[in-house]
């Protein structure tokens, strides 16, 4: 398995959400790609996708600050000097040299990777027979989100301590279009979040939906050693299946952190 971390450029130290910024690039530049780090093969550990073969690309740079973040590497500013500028074309050289050159589903993931110029890899490994599927929060639209051929939507739950913004959460669904295959992943740690899910997953009927348990102790940079105690994870999600069958909430899928369970909170598995 290989990551990407070398520093290829100098990258701006402004925190601010705009895509110049988590770029270091200046407007009317080729765009490339802020990388925190690329491996695989291994599964897709989460979500509609779970168990799926993968290639992960994990760009730098994130809008949100989630109190209960797996990826703070790939998420603040203080990080920035280990992620890599990229070209599309450098990305997907890397993507095919993990795969040997045999196509296969490539998540892109963060941060937020809808902060990211990604529309011109999509096309480049899409031409190769390669699939794409990412994972964002629903805070940003762009265009490409109609080439994906998978979009999961993860609006976050009150103990993010973030908020949910219903006009851009439409701009994305609007992006992606009648082509792409757009479901909900909604992270679920206590009776507050759960209230929320079902509101929330009420008001979209028409998306898949997956209820995750939350997993409470992630590593850390200053921990990256950290263990999350699969027992107490494993409760959680026993908690979450009871009240779902008791609620009769069987539109929904309720499934773990695959990766978790797996490798518990390793890094590039």
């Amino acid at each position: 398995m290989s990551k990407v971390t070398s520093l290829t450029t100098t990258i701006n130290q402004d925190s601010s959400t705009d895509q110049d910024s988590y770029t270091g690039q200046d407007s009317g530049t080729p765009p490339l790609i802020a990388i925190s780090e690329i491996f695989g093969p291994t599964i897709q550990g989460e979500g509609a996708l779970i168990g799926v073969p993968t290639v992960f690309v994990r760009t730098g740079g994130c809008d949100f600050r989630c109190s209960w973040c797996d990826t703070l590497y790939a998420v603040e500013p203080r990080f920035k000097a280990d992620w890599a500028l990229m070209s599309a074309q450098a990305v997907m050289a890397e993507i095919a040299r993990l795969s040997g050159n045999q196509p296969l589903l490539v998540t892109l993931s963060g941060g937020n990777p809808a902060l990211q110029p990604l529309g011109e890899l999509i096309q480049l490994g899409q031409q190769q027979g390669y699939t794409f599927a990412i994972e964002t929060q629903g805070s940003k639209a762009q265009h490409w989100f109609g080439l994906l051929d998978n979009l999961t939507l993860s609006p976050k739950p009150p103990s993010s301590g973030m908020s949910f913004n219903r006009a851009r959460f439409a701009e994305c669904l609007a992006a992606a279009g009648e082509r792409t295959q757009v479901s909900l992943k909604l992270v679920i740690s206590d009776d507050a979040d759960y209230q929320w899910a079902k509101e929330f997953a009420a008001r979209y009927p028409q998306l898949s939906l997956t209820l995750q348990p939350c997993n409470l102790a992630p590593a850390t940079p200053e921990q990256p050693d950290m263990e999350t105690d699969i027992e107490s994870l494993n409760a959680r999600l026993r908690w979450l299946v009871d009240k779902v069958t008791a609620d009769r909430w069987f539109n929904a899928r309720v499934l773990p952190q695959l990766h978790v369970l797996i490798w518990n909170n390793e890094r590039g598995v």
